[in-house]
């Protein structure tokens, strides 16, 4: 399955995605675009804060946001060591 350019925080999978344009209308900081052959990019990956709202909306769920990856010194705050 052909997975558009992943950018460490959503992967879009244009074999699913119907191009309808939902995740770009719901994305509320304008980090997502269409590109040229009418698929969502994040275009402004800086104004991406991994809400969530264009993996929730997406009806063919073609797109993944991706959690943030913690650093090793906050993984272990978090494990109580």
């Amino acid at each position: 399955m052909e997975v558009s350019q992943v950018q460490n925080k959503i992967a879009v999978y244009r074999g699913w995605c119907k191009q309808c344009g939902i995740c770009i209308a719901f994305c509320p900081h304008q980090a997502l675009e269409a590109d040229e052959d009418n698929f969502p990019i994040l275009k402004h990956p800086e104004k991406c804060t991994r809400c969530g709202w264009c993996e929730m909306r997406c009806p063919d769920f073609a797109i993944v946001v991706y959690e943030e990856e913690k650093s090793n010194r906050e993984a272990d705050s978090t494990s109580g060591e």
